[in-house]
């Protein structure tokens, strides 16, 4: 299992994709690919590669897509001269589960 012998194929890629994307851990998605496969002999790839592929590729595409909502954000904001920003990053509990509050301001009320 030299590194250059070692290579993800491209039904591989995406099936670690989805299961990235639906919240799965990179060692279930791994292992799931030592059962198909019928064992880690049959494999030409290790779980390091999974979590570098994740890491290089899987991860760089939700950068990449971050980039883009800032320069529509941006956009919006010319256009209706308002931002509303709802961040969950900040505030976890002990089982990781975010918490966040939505609140809505009506400043345009009759008087």
């Amino acid at each position: 299992m030299l590194k250059q012998h070692r290579e993800l194929s491209m039904s591989i890629r995406r099936m670690i994709e989805n299961n990235e994307e639906a919240g799965i851990r990179p060692s279930k998605t791994y292992q799931s690919f030592v059962a198909a496969a019928g064992g880690h002999r049959e494999l030409n790839f290790i779980e390091k590669d999974v979590r570098n592929y994740i890491t290089r590729e899987v991860r760089n595409v939700s950068k990449q897509e971050d980039a883009k909502e800032y320069a529509r954000s941006r956009a919006a904001f010319e256009y209706f001269g308002d931002v509303i920003s709802f961040d969950t990053t900040y505030n976890t509990n002990r089982y990781n589960l975010v918490c966040g509050s939505f609140v809505g301001v009506n400043w345009w009320t009759k008087l």
